[in-house]
């Protein structure tokens, strides 16, 4: 999976011919927080819940390898919604065709904005989870928008100061849990723990989503920014995962065979449309015997019809076309009943075998020219990805059981290079270690006051699974460029994305309550301003949140004098197994407001 933009693979190569490569990482590392600008005053800013360390702490000084710290201003309070690979303020320069323009279209280098991303004016604490999933404070997310064009439709009510969330929706008007209590009675594989990962397009406020949890079903919720405005931001302050997106040109940033189920209620996609990539996408993603799930039009056109604006011949000629796109890609009708459809994906390869020796078929099966896997800024095809015959147990009749499968070696660790079910085991004990000391050096770990939390840079979900009893949930993030270990993310029922460092990740400001990094500066910083990459978690990290930096010792000091500038307090703590090589940095964010209201972003 390569990252658009090779420069910095180009810098790597042409320095290495030079100079020794830990030379070569201490001047481009110095080089890089050098430029991020001069040092003009520090911020003594104390934050009780991480200043009160332990007599065990080490404290953090200012890093001999740093000459002059960075400095940030504050950004103008326009910008307290930033989203800068999906700014609306950049897409007039996007074409229109397919709703490309709804894209990620990251800012160049010199485009990237270089300030603090404030809160809106009375921003406070986040409501705790579960109480969250219900209500949330309107000045955290101050968009009457939706309000008012959804208020029909029972999404949300603004109460007073808050925003009241009672399970409706376009599709369930008798509530949430009614809806899906019908869909269970379709599918009893919602009910034995069969069905562990879903996502959901085109999610509104996460309503389905957040049903889904108390179940036992941990949900992605994806949508795009659009006129809705915040749907994303809605779902993530109510402590449901969500993340950007949106199927138009480009594959979702998951791997093939990820979800044991996919879900759109009323969600507008042309899923005919354009050869049905948008259907194709979704079968790559999702397992061998995994459900599609679909409501709204043209589902039970024959009763709904008159309220959609259209014919009965019109509504029936789609759906006949949907359920003959379908069968051509290896969907069974599994159930129907009143505004719900349900698709399964084959899980045995006579479907695809036929569809191999058809030249004439449509759509065809997809060459192997390209990786099922690759997911990153990677294009639509309009093919079927054929699941591969080597793999035996990774269809969901096969697949462990949720919660055994969480801690089961999962078949496809033995694509990853080196991996074997003892590095699975090691790891997953390794992990347990890991959160037992976090939980130490950081109580709130575990607390309610902790419910969203990305694992920036995993391997195997490994953090993700040491803390699965606890009252959160963890995106677990893998690089573009580093090993294909997601598909083990999936595998085990947890959830993740891929992405690159170098560029913002797709979701809203303050929307994460715990960032945990492992060894990312150390290995990402030839090729992406590590300045820029804490920017970023800052943009994301919730007023009052906390960063877990584990990182080489030369980097905690470093990065620590960065933190001081972005408003953060750090202390510097021991690895569970002290090692003299790598520290453990506990970092909080401050709760702070602009100052700068009506000045220009700098």
């Amino acid at each position: 999976m390569k990252y658009k933009d090779e420069k910095y693979e180009k810098a790597e190569r042409g320095g290495s011919r030079v100079l020794p490569k830990t030379l070569l990482l201490i001047l481009l590392c110095g080089l890089s927080f050098y430029l991020g600008g001069l040092y003009c005053g520090k911020n003594n800013v104390e934050v009780n819940d991480v200043v009160k360390a332990e007599s065990s702490s080490l404290d953090v000084e200012d890093s001999p390898q740093v000459k002059s710290a960075v400095s940030f201003s504050e950004c103008s309070s326009d910008f307290q919604d930033y989203t800068p690979c999906t700014d609306p303020r950049k897409w007039k320069k996007y074409g229109t065709h397919r709703l490309t323009f709804m894209e990620r279209h990251c800012p160049p280098v010199f485009d990237r904005k270089q300030c603090l991303v404030p809160p809106p004016n009375g921003y406070k604490p986040p409501i705790r989870w579960p109480k969250s999933k219900d209500e949330c404070w309107y000045r955290n997310v101050p968009y009457d928008w939706i309000n008012k064009q959804k208020s029909n439709q029972n999404w949300l009510r603004k109460e007073g100061e808050k925003f009241i969330f009672p399970g409706g929706g376009t599709m369930f008007p008798h509530g949430v849990s009614a809806y899906v209590d019908l869909m269970q009675d379709l599918i009893p594989e919602m009910k034995d723990g069969t069905i562990r990962t879903a996502i959901d397009t085109g999610c509104g406020v996460a309503s389905w989503g957040g049903d889904l949890l108390d179940r036992g079903i941990l949900t992605v919720s994806l949508a795009p920014r659009d006129n809705h405005e915040a749907q994303v931001q809605f779902a993530l302050e109510r402590g449901i995962p969500a993340i950007l997106g949106i199927i138009s040109t480009q594959r979702l940033p998951f791997p093939s065979n990820s979800f044991d189920m996919a879900h759109c209620s009323r969600c507008l996609i042309p899923w005919t449309e354009f050869g049905g990539v948008y259907l194709l996408e979704v079968h790559r993603i999702l397992r061998p015997g995994g459900f599609w799930v679909l409501s709204g039009p043209p589902v039970n056109y024959e009763n709904r019809w008159k309220g959609w604006d259209t014919t009965i011949e019109e509504q029936r000629s789609n759906y006949e076309k949907l359920q003959e796109l379908l069968s051509s890609m290896c969907f069974k009708m599994y159930a129907k009943k009143d505004d719900i459809a349900v698709w399964q994906k084959s899980s045995d390869n006579l479907c695809y075998n036929k569809l191999s020796n058809d030249p004439d078929a449509y759509p065809p099966k997809c060459d192997d020219s390209l990786e099922p896997d690759s997911a990153w800024y990677t294009p639509l095809r309009p093919c079927v990805v054929v699941p591969s015959p080597k793999l035996k147990r990774t269809d969901l009749g096969s697949t462990v059981k949720w919660p055994e499968r969480l801690h089961t070696t999962p078949e496809r660790m033995s694509a990853v290079p080196g991996g074997n079910g003892g590095l699975f085991k090691h790891d997953d004990s390794k992990w347990k270690t890991r959160a037992k000391h976090y939980k130490k050096l950081l109580p709130s770990l575990g607390s309610d006051k902790i419910r969203n939390v990305m694992d920036m840079n995993t391997a195997y979900g490994g953090l993700a699974a040491a803390l699965v009893d606890d009252p959160l949930w963890v995106m677990n993030v893998v690089s573009s460029y580093a090993a294909n270990t997601l598909p083990v993310v999936f595998d085990r029922g947890l959830i993740g994305t891929y992405h690159d460092w170098c560029e913002a990740f797709s979701t809203y400001p303050r929307t994460y309550d715990l960032l945990h990094v492992d060894g990312l500066f150390t290995s990402e910083s030839q090729r992406c301003d590590m300045k820029y990459v804490m920017l970023e978690m800052d943009r994301i990290l919730r007023p009052s949140g906390y960063a877990i930096i584990r990182e080489s010792s030369y980097f905690a000091d470093t990065i620590a004098t960065v933190a001081k500038e972005l408003r953060w307090s750090c202390r510097k703590e021991q690895t569970e197994s002290e090692s003299a090589n790598e520290k453990v940095l506990i970092c909080q964010k401050k709760l702070w407001y602009s100052s700068n209201a009506n000045s220009e972003t700098k």
